[in-house]
């Protein structure tokens, strides 16, 4: 809806000066003085004349002013009661997802989405990829971000509409053996003590697959869920650990964490809903939201199938 005209017209008698508008606007002088010629050639008449503090509406010009507030008064009105008519204002959006999804993919989502909608609702759920694929299957969430593949009876109800690569690195203690390489082989860590995510998780499958597969049975020393605390717990040298490439772009303080050089340990995201559900239009533009960061995270390749 191109209404831009009239509020910048409605602003520069606002403001009685055609810099002060500019400025408040975003825009420059000159496109603004061009826009103003513009509508002037539209309506017949010259709308604003200059004064020695800046501009002021001619008689046509007050007359016109009225009609555009109202126009866009009304315009914004409509936009408000369709949005609020098809949930957009008002909806709720049930989103489950494992650690790394929930505290370094979403919350850029969300705030987007918010700048846009913000009456919107977000009820977020973190669990591990199973129990996520589950409550989407059982309708209790209307998306998921899943580690594929998923390992859970119904899966085939599922559909992905969105993949999001990953990469999973090793972070080590300040002065460790390791600190400052690029990279690391399972053999570096025969014997070393792991702080590693909850056994069952996808995560932990990943990590004790690959070190199974060369030969080295990691020396977990502590199970946990959460990420900042396997941070937390490898700071005060309680062992090494293993968090996902999005964590340590988060903070550049943990660096970029090291690479496997047996094989890297990538994994990928899937954002899931139920293939005999349509979305909601606020779910809709979540997810329309969401798939535009997993677009960027294949180097713009679109996901689904």
């Amino acid at each position: 809806m191109e209404l831009t005209p009239l509020r910048q017209y409605i602003s520069i008698c606002e403001h009685a000066h055609m810099t002060r508008a500019a400025e408040a606007l975003g825009v420059t002088q000159p496109a603004l003085s061009a826009m103003l010629k513009k509508l002037e050639a539209e309506v017949g008449a010259e709308l604003l004349h200059r004064t020695g503090r800046g501009v002021e509406p001619t008689d046509a010009g007050w007359v016109f002013l009225e009609h555009a507030r109202e126009a866009v008064m009304r315009a914004d009105a409509g936009v408000s009661a369709v949005r609020e008519l098809v949930g957009l204002e008002h909806g709720s959006i049930r989103v489950g997802g494992g650690a790394t999804a929930v505290g370094y993919v979403l919350p850029r989502v969300i705030s987007r989405v918010r700048r846009e909608l913000p009456g919107l609702r977000f009820l977020i759920r973190e669990a591990g990829s199973s129990t996520v694929a589950g409550a989407v299957l059982a309708g209790e969430q209307d998306l998921g971000i899943v580690t594929l593949p998923i390992a859970r009876p119904g899966s085939g109800d599922l559909m992905t509409v969105g993949e999001i690569a990953d990469e999973l690195r090793l972070i080590v203690p300040p002065g460790h053996a390791l600190e400052g390489r690029r990279g690391f082989r399972w053999k570096d860590l025969a014997g070393e003590p792991v702080v590693a995510f909850e056994a069952g998780s996808a995560v932990r499958s990943l990590i004790d697959a690959a070190s199974g597969a060369h030969g080295i049975p990691l020396d977990v020393v502590m199970e946990l869920r959460s990420i900042e605390s396997i941070v937390q717990m490898v700071a005060a040298e309680v062992g090494v650990g293993f968090v996902s490439r999005f964590a340590l772009e988060a903070d550049p303080a943990l660096g970029k964490g090291l690479t496997c050089l047996d094989g890297k340990l990538t994994r990928t995201l899937a954002v899931v809903r139920r293939r005999d559900r349509v979305p909601s239009h606020a779910a809709a533009a979540f997810e329309r939201a969401l798939l535009g960061v997993t677009r960027r995270s294949r180097g713009g390749r679109r996901g689904g199938r």
